[in-house]
């Protein structure tokens, strides 16, 4: 049926997003259903109390478009009377007391191709090896934050982590508190024992390896947690140092590659649990885990592998040997240069990666001069709200494709 056309905003929608008027062909009641079809023959099948839950005017408080309605006091499916695509092209229902409900056609056809699920919004995640990827992805800051060109910028540098897993920021400047403004764009700091935001620079009574000037092989941050920080962030302030260079390993690609050519080293990794335990004077974090942690269905893969807190094997003796040779393993391919980056860190960049996916690490060095990083954590469910809420406002952003070995070669 030919429809005109509203603004794309209305009428309103349960979430607050604008979506495409997508004008069904037919809506009719199937049971307790609504059976709405599309042109192309993509069909949603509304459940009636969903629909009765989500109707804008009556169910939804109207600034946080929550739900007031208490599933206890839900009306019996058979509330549903009539359906139809009404002369503008949106779905209309009828219920038993004979008042209408209305629903835009295109929140109703984003849930049927599936946009509505966490991922959608987000680029297709890209596993990377140093064949694929000699450098991390870079946007430029070209612009001081707080201007539009700043926002922009920014935008693109999420884009890109959601992608690659990690995304380099350049220009952000050198001042002490830098960090804490780029985080406004990002989301709230989650804070740790080593505070909201942390220095990493060698001191002579270090609370971690990591204020060190040591080689730091692959590992991720805080595995000693229930919930490991999703994401973190690393400012580099001053780097007068030789040596320091920063490490950076797709943990995915790694996985893949235990799971085809080393079955059952993968197969003790997500199996054999170890104590994770953080000895610094005053604190005592510790979590029983695998190092590739999968967690429940919908969970993103975790991986544990910060060596220096890997304190005790939580598993029967007669498992020791194996899962001692897989952690070996896992370990020797996550610090082959063929998985893994190395590159200088200059001041002025902010580095940020998936915690919880991307390995990250540091070559040695020396006292020479001064090595100063700024680093902090995000929650991955806040990083990922940016990432979603701008993809949904602003559309989908080109990739800023990072360089590849055949390109330098």
């Amino acid at each position: 049926m030919s429809a005109a056309v509203p603004d794309r905003c209305e009428p309103s929608t349960p979430d607050h997003y604008c979506y495409d008027w997508a004008v069904p062909d037919s809506a009719v009641v199937d049971g307790g259903f609504v059976r709405v079809t599309w042109p192309d023959g993509v069909v949603l099948d509304a459940y009636s109390l969903w629909l009765f839950e989500n109707d804008v005017e009556r169910a939804l408080e109207p600034v946080s478009r929550e739900c007031v309605i208490t599933p206890s006091t839900l009306p019996d499916p058979s509330i549903l009377t009539s359906a139809s695509v009404n002369d503008d092209g949106a779905v209309a229902v009828v219920w038993a007391n004979g008042t209408e409900s209305t629903y835009h056609p295109g929140w109703l056809r984003h849930v049927a191709d599936g946009d509505h699920l966490p991922e959608a919004p987000l680029p297709t995640r890209e596993v990377w090896t140093t064949d694929t990827m000699v450098a991390p992805p870079t946007v430029e800051l070209t612009e001081p934050l707080g201007t539009d060109a700043a926002a922009t910028a920014v935008g693109e540098w999420l884009n890109n982590m959601a992608r690659y897993g990690l995304c380099r920021l350049r220009g952000i400047g050198t001042d002490l508190d830098a960090l804490e403004a780029l985080m406004a764009y990002v989301g709230p700091i989650r804070g740790s024992n080593f505070g909201n935001v942390f220095t990493v620079e060698a001191n002579i009574t270090p609370d971690s390896t990591a204020n060190t000037g040591l080689e730091l092989n692959s590992h991720t941050d805080l595995p000693t947690r229930e919930t490991p920080p999703g994401f973190q962030f690393l400012h580099c302030v001053r780097n007068e140092v030789s040596g320091g260079w920063s490490y950076m390993a797709d943990g995915l690609a790694v996985i893949g590659h235990l799971q085809r050519e080393f079955p059952d080293d993968y197969a003790s990794l997500t199996t054999h649990n170890w104590v994770w335990f953080n000895r610094q004077l005053g604190e005592d974090h510790r979590w029983v885990g695998p190092v590739i942690d999968h967690g429940a269905d919908q969970s993103p893969v975790t991986i544990r592998a910060f060596y220096p807190v890997r304190s005790f094997p939580a598993m029967d003796p007669s498992e020791m040997p194996a899962a001692y040779r897989a952690l070996q393993r896992f370990h020797q391919i996550a610090d082959d240069p063929a998985f893994r980056l190395a590159f200088p860190f200059e001041p002025g960049d902010v580095i940020g990666f998936d915690n919880r996916q991307i390995l990250h690490g540091r070559s040695a060095f020396d006292g020479g001069g001064r090595r100063l990083l700024r680093g902090c954590y995000v929650d991955r469910d806040d990083v990922r709200s940016r990432q979603r809420s701008r993809a949904r406002t602003q559309g989908p952003t080109e990739p800023n494709t990072p360089p590849s070995k055949e390109q330098h070669s």
